[in-house]
Parts: C-alpha cells; sequence; structure tokens
C-alpha cells in the first residue's frame, strides 16, 4: 500500500531536464518504458536551451548581421544611414528564441506522454526519489527501477574570486546585460570565452581576452588556434595568453572592476566595466543526496562506468555532472545510450573520439578525434591534409575566405583519426568529418566522394585527397 503522497512505480525517473535528460526520457518512451521527468525550473532545455547553446548562437548571429552590414560596400551594396542597433532589441530576440525551444520541448514531453514534475528531486537510501514542487507543496515520493541523474552543470570560478552578477558576472548574466558594457575583461579563452568575445566586440565592446594557457582554445589544434587568435585581434580584441588572474578588486562602490595578472612582462592591471568569469563548468552535484548512498562527486564529477552506471547498481548519470566533454549534444548522445544499456539495448559505450566540439566565433572552429600533435604523442605515424578556404571558390564567393580545414589520417591504414576545421561554417562542415570517423572511412572514401561545385565542403575532399599527395585544387 503506498503513502500518501507517494506515486505509482514507474521504470525510470529523470533528475534534470536539459538536453541529456529530456532525450533519455524520450529514449525511455520510445522503448515503452514508463518515465518521469523531474525538472527544477519552470522551462525544460536546461541550461543549453535556455543559457547557453541556443541564446548565445542567437546573439553570435545578430553580431554576424552587424558585421556584414559594415561590410556592406564590399559587396557593391549600400545602407542608408549609420548602422546601429538597438540593444534591447537584441537581448529580446534571444530570449524569444529560447522560449519558443522550450516550449517546443514541452509540447515533446506531452507528445511521448512523459509526465513532467517541476521540483528538486533527491536520492532517498530507500531506492526512491523525494521531489520537493518548486512551488512548495507537498513532498512526493516517486520510485522507479532506475533512476538517471542529469543535473547539468554551472559555471566555475577561480578560488578567491567571486561572481557577484555584477561587476563579475559569469555567461548567464552576460546573456542578459542592460546595456552594451563600454568595456569587458573575459577571464579564459575557451569556447565560451571567445564567443562572448565575437559577440561583444561587434557591439563595440573593448574587449580584453585572458587565458592561463599559451593559446586561444587550449584544446585545439595550434594551427586553428593561431587563425582565430589573429582574427580576434583584427577586430579588435586584446589578446594575453600565458598569464595567471591573482585577483579581481570589484567592490560595490566601484564603477569599474580590476583585474590582476601576472605574465611575461611582469604583474598587470586591467580595468574594464565589466569582468566575465569563463574558465569552465563544474556539475550540479549538491542537494542529490548522494552521500547517504555511498556516493562520492570529486571536483564537481560523480564517476560512472562505460554504461553509465555509478557503483550503486540502479542509479545512472550523464552529460555535465560526470565531466568532460561537458558538451550539450555529448549529454543527449549519453542519456539515449544510458537508456539503451538499461533495456538491454546496447553493449558499446560512446566512442569518445567521434564527439565534435564547436565554437561558434568568427571564424567557426570544430574538430573531432585526434589532434595530429596528440596522434604522434601515441606513437601514431600520420598523413595530414590541408584545404585552405582561401582556395575555396564558394568562401571567396561569400567574402569569408580566412581559415583552413586540417585532417589527420593514420599512414599505415588511411584511415580517418581527427580533424581540426577553422572558417565559415566549420560547425556544419564537422558533420561529414563526423560521420565519416564513425563509419571508419578512408582518405580514399573520402577523396573519391563527388562534392558539389562551389561548396564549403569540397574542402573536406581536398584536404582528404591533398594528404596523399592527390588533391586537384592545392
Amino acid at each position: 500500500m503506498r503513502a500518501a503522497g507517494d506515486k505509482e512505480p514507474v521504470d525510470l525517473v529523470v533528475i534534470g531536464g536539459g538536453p541529456g535528460g529530456y532525450s533519455a526520457a524520450i529514449r525511455a518512451a520510445q522503448l515503452k518504458l514508463k518515465v518521469i521527468l523531474v525538472e527544477m525550473e519552470p522551462n525544460l532545455g536546461g541550461v543549453c536551451l535556455n543559457w547557453g547553446c541556443i541564446p548565445t548562437k542567437a546573439l553570435l548571429r545578430q553580431a554576424e548581421v552587424l558585421r556584414l552590414l559594415h561590410r556592406a560596400d564590399e559587396f557593391g551594396l549600400t545602407v542608408g544611414g549609420k548602422v546601429g542597433f538597438d540593444w534591447d532589441a537584441v537581448i529580446a530576440r534571444s530570449r524569444t528564441v529560447s522560449t519558443e525551444l522550450a516550449t517546443g520541448v514541452a509540447g515533446l514531453m506531452k507528445k511521448h506522454r512523459i509526465e513532467v514534475l517541476h521540483g528538486r528531486g533527491r536520492l532517498t537510501p530507500s531506492r526512491s526519489v523525494e521531489v520537493t514542487p518548486a512551488d512548495g507543496g507537498k513532498v512526493q515520493t516517486l520510485r522507479a527501477k532506475s533512476v538517471l541523474l542529469a543535473t547539468g552543470g554551472r559555471p566555475r570560478s577561480l578560488p578567491g574570486i567571486e561572481i557577484d552578477g555584477e561587476r563579475v558576472i559569469s555567461s548567464r548574466e552576460a546573456m542578459v546585460l542592460p546595456k552594451c558594457p563600454a568595456s569587458l575583461v573575459i577571464i579564459g579563452a575557451g569556447a565560451i570565452g571567445v564567443e562572448f568575445a565575437t559577440f561583444f566586440s561587434a557591439f563595440g565592446t573593448k574587449v580584453t581576452l585572458l587565458e592561463f594557457e599559451e593559446q586561444v582554445l587550449p584544446r585545439e589544434d595550434p594551427e586553428v588556434a593561431q587563425v582565430l587568435h589573429a582574427a580576434l585581434q583584427q577586430e579588435g580584441v586584446v589578446i594575453h595568453t600565458g598569464v595567471r588572474v591573482s585577483s579581481v578588486d570589484a567592490g560595490t562602490r566601484h564603477k569599474s572592476a580590476t583585474v590582476h595578472h601576472n605574465g611575461a612582462d611582469g604583474e598587470v592591471e586591467t580595468r574594464a566595466e565589466r569582468v566575465l568569469m569563463a574558465v569552465g563548468i563544474t556539475g550540479n552535484t549538491e542537494q542529490l543526496g548522494l552521500e547517504a548512498l555511498g556516493l562520492r562527486a570529486g571536483k564537481g564529477r560523480l564517476p560512472v562506468d562505460g554504461c553509465y552506471a555509478t557503483k550503486v547498481e540502479h542509479i545512472f548519470a550523464i552529460g555535465d555532472l560526470i565531466g568532460a566533454p561537458q558538451l550539450a549534444h555529448a549529454a543527449a548522445a549519453e542519456g539515449v545510450a544510458a537508456v539503451d544499456f538499461m533495456a538491454g539495448k546496447r553493449s558499446k559505450p560512446i566512442a569518445a573520439n567521434a564527439v565534435p566540439a564547436c565554437t561558434y566565433s568568427q571564424p567557426q572552429v570544430a574538430s573531432i578525434g585526434l589532434t595530429e600533435a596528440a596522434a604522434k604523442a601515441q606513437g601514431i605515424e600520420v598523413k595530414v591534409g590541408r584545404f585552405p578556404m582561401s582556395a575555396s571558390g564558394r568562401a571567396r564567393a561569400s567574402g569569408e575566405a580566412v581559415g583552413l580545414i586540417k585532417l589527420v589520417f593514420g599512414a599505415r591504414y588511411g584511415d580517418l583519426i581527427g580533424a581540426a576545421i577553422v572558417g565559415p561554417e566549420a560547425t556544419e562542415l564537422i558533420g561529414e568529418v563526423a560521420l565519416a570517423i564513425t563509419l571508419e572511412a578512408t582518405w580514399e572514401e573520402l577523396a573519391h566522394t563527388v562534392h558539389a561545385h562551389p561548396t564549403l565542403s569540397e574542402g573536406i575532399m581536398e584536404a582528404a585527397a591533398a594528404a596523399f599527395g592527390e588533391s586537384i585544387n592545392v
């Protein structure tokens, strides 16, 4: 007999309604499993849809259009009057895009008959999940054969530096600033940092980008990173790499913030209207009841095995919660895979070398698999093919001829093991490369696949051929 507040037992409870959580719930419903999705926020879609991937891409598109308007004369066009912008309208459009998509996700839940409970989910030692409603109502107790944790992550900061939401902000505040800042220091030149540098510099903000490592986008191929570095500098972004930020002064009385950092030239102070912390994210492991079940999350990461199972038999975890790569599309794939593992529909984990990474800067950057340096470090003899965007008819016709496509092949078998692209639509081009890696394609199969002309994707064909001395246009 169930106690008051208890619900009928189900097959799966998913805690977290972001891309990983809602994708897992839909997959479970497709497999005819009874599933309940628990989400703390009023809108589904998680950080990605509401405060990350989607609204930032809307903002970046608006920055791209603004840049194009300023370049109208290159295309033989005239724009009447001075090119300007309405900041409130810029921000409002990005919020509208997010809201519309969040409504769409809610519709998917209804389509698949997935029950959604808005509240905070917490594990209990009795194998149940307690849900405290967001509106403060009565706690509900859920029982399920399996529980999937998909609680996502949040921006982190450097030790001793507090994100106060005013002078020192995270990406969340950066997306809805009441006015465009005159100056901005961005700490961290990973994907988040360079995307915001791209956006704000387009709207006239004086941007300074600080990075601890020796290059922007530290995880990317150095050749690609250098192209982006030069492009950002051309846009007026001041970049300092190899620097350590020691402190930030941002008292409530201050009209600006001062960043203290050390580099090759000694200690430097950089002052700006605001400081954006973009040094990564940490998993949301708190208030989940993990400790009571003997689960430990170190540095914002909950360990799982190749099937996304924790050491507690019925509890699984995915997405930002389990660490790298901490990407929305990775979380979605992990969610589907985790459910398939639970249902006995899958036997192999997601291949780590088949998850692309994308940065929507100007120019765009995308990569997958091993870099040239990483492959050589593993003792793999490689063949590398490059195709410059300056040789692409489509890129030149579009006025976006900066960048290159770089493909890395194993020399022995000619198999594609990695790629790095910087240039127009790099984040779209990487899809073909991802498919090629998944299908274990060789250079010949890529080089001999007929690509339409003129297209940007021809560059992939040409780079594959170039690796083995058969390129026609390079």
